[in-house]
């Protein structure tokens, strides 16, 4: 298919710069609506001029409309948005550069969407759709236990999950790790509690904050309750977490002020899994144990990363020095390129 647009292009080298340029407003107005037009021209990054050109002749085919509030896709638009979405991303040339970052990474799989979560986070959503969507063809029917990492892009994704990933199986979500100091709603537990609401499924939760000291946690991990959860997350078959920036991370979590200043002075630069590495994907820190860690990856069938927005490129790619190869990757065009590019920083 890349090369018949290439023929295309080789003899109507407008149609395709035209066609993708219409294509991106319909996606960028489905993800905003409703939307004004300084709005969207600042999130396509052109003029003003240029858009009203493009959004009078989409007007005019009966794609979208306006109203004071701003444009939205008309019930044509939406089913031409989404009849175009598996043949633009052909030929924006997704699939290449999926094999290519899946090969520049290490691992076996990755799937890139469209946008920049750094721009818009409903690149996010369309990131939370693709895992649905992939969760979907590839766990195996029966009972499943899921364990999830929290923080923001998780918390948004699980928004995005739906019953139908229930259908033939008995799943039952549960953190990773303990709770980390921050907002209630991005925690772990909260992500699990919104994974399982949205796919009519199970969750428990872990009560045990992750960088509490040993002496505090040690007795709460005799608790009954608390055994049950940890050995749930242990024989976990499927792990879905995000990476972070790790100076961002280490604040989440209110690490001491000498653990931020040596992770400043070792330059680390991603965190997951309560683990922090520097650019080469060299441990610079570790949180103790309460939950997964990166080593228990090796035993669970099904990890999926979830992490987008150019700003994480680095992060992505620190982190997949230690990732497992069948890790699958769920990215967006802004961390893919500036990591194909080398421009991570």
């Amino acid at each position: 298919m890349q090369s018949e647009f290439a023929w295309i292009e080789a003899i109507a080298p407008d149609l395709v710069g035209v066609v993708t340029k219409r294509y991106q407003i319909l996606q960028y107005i489905s993800w905003l609506a409703p939307v004004g037009r300084r709005t969207l021209a600042d999130q396509l990054k052109i003029s003003e001029r240029v858009l009203r050109t493009e959004t009078d002749f989409l007007r005019q085919q009966g794609l979208l409309e306006s109203s004071k509030s701003g444009m939205v896709l008309t019930a044509k638009g939406i089913d031409v948005f989404q009849g175009l979405e598996q043949l633009m991303n052909q030929l924006l040339g997704f699939k290449e550069d999926e094999k290519r970052l899946a090969a520049k990474l290490g691992i076996e799989h990755c799937i890139i969407v469209n946008g920049d979560a750094d721009q818009s986070v409903r690149v996010l959503d369309e990131m939370g759709k693709v895992l649905d969507d992939t969760l979907q063809v590839l766990l195996p029917a029966g009972r499943l236990t899921i364990a999830v990492m929290g923080g923001s892009t998780m918390a948004r994704v699980a928004g995005q999950l739906t019953y139908k990933l229930s259908t033939g199986r008995e799943l039952t979500f549960v953190p990773a790790r303990g709770g980390v100091g921050e907002a209630v709603a991005i925690q772990a537990n909260s992500v699990a509690a919104s994974m399982a609401e949205a796919t009519d499924s199970r969750f428990r939760v872990l009560y045990i904050p992750e960088n509490v000291s040993a002496e505090t946690y040690q007795p709460l991990l005799k608790e009954p309750a608390v055994q049950e959860v940890l050995q749930m997350i242990d024989n976990a078959q499927v792990v879905i977490h995000s990476i972070g920036d790790a100076l961002v991370m280490a604040k989440r979590r209110s690490m001491s002020p000498q653990a931020l200043q040596k992770l400043k002075a070792q330059q680390a630069v991603s965190e997951t899994f309560g683990t922090f590495f520097n650019a080469q994907g060299e441990v610079i820190y570790k949180i103790p144990r309460i939950g997964l860690t990166i080593p228990d990856l090796d035993h669970i069938p099904y990890v999926f990363a979830v992490a987008g927005g150019r700003s994480k490129a680095q992060a992505i790619a620190a982190y997949m020095h230690n990732a497992p190869t069948r890790t699958w990757l769920i990215t967006d065009v802004g961390a893919a390129n500036s990591i194909l590019t080398g421009e991570t920083r």
